[in-house]
């Protein structure tokens, strides 16, 4: 991605989380990134294409990085883990990306269903950890979905406990709270 696509998806990414979709505007993504309207276009054929991009290089970072993380991993526990504190670590750092997708989650719009889409497959992802796990042995036998749904829920777990912590977020002391009670409560 070149310098000024980077500093467009930045911006649009930062007024999204913070105004929202509908109250952001290109004339205020051009006038904060300080290109024209053509300049914009020539990278994105509208706000639209913006978000839709934006949404995908975050569930794509997320699932990416649970992909490598998990690979290496034999124990499904411990594949639960990393899960959880790759989910930690993206909120420390996009925090902006996950407020945009579940600010987006509800409605009849189709980018409100392509963000649900998109945490639903995510979530099948980890049920599909969660079932395997089960299957093993290594997991109490449960629900799987309902399971996997929990352990997407500690995403919005953590965006709380970081906003009431002003923006902190001590990444290790939460994954270990998670750890303890969420996760040790999933061995068998």
């Amino acid at each position: 991605m070149n310098k000024t696509k980077r500093k467009i998806f930045e911006t649009s990414m930062k007024l999204f989380a913070e105004k929202g979709y509908d109250a952001t505007s290109i004339e205020e993504i051009t006038a904060t990134v300080g290109v024209a309207k053509g300049t914009l276009y020539y990278h994105f054929s509208s706000k639209e294409e913006i978000f839709n991009f934006l949404v995908e290089e975050g569930i794509k970072l997320l699932q990416n990085s649970i992909d490598i993380k998990t690979a290496k991993l034999s124990n499904y526990i411990d594949k639960l883990k990393a899960i959880v504190l790759i989910q930690i670590k993206i909120v420390a750092k996009y925090e902006d990306i996950i407020t945009i997708l579940l600010s987006q989650f509800l409605g009849k719009e189709a980018r409100n269903q392509k963000c649900k889409n998109h945490v639903f497959d995510y979530i099948k992802t980890i049920e599909n950890t969660v079932r395997e796990g089960i299957e093993k042995g290594q997991i109490k036998e449960g629900n799987p979905e309902a399971i996997a749904s929990e352990i997407y829920g500690l995403i919005c777990s953590a965006l709380v406990y970081k906003a009431k912590n002003n923006g902190e977020i001590e990444i290790m002391k939460l994954y270990r709270e998670f750890e303890s009670t969420v996760i040790e409560g999933l061995r068998k």
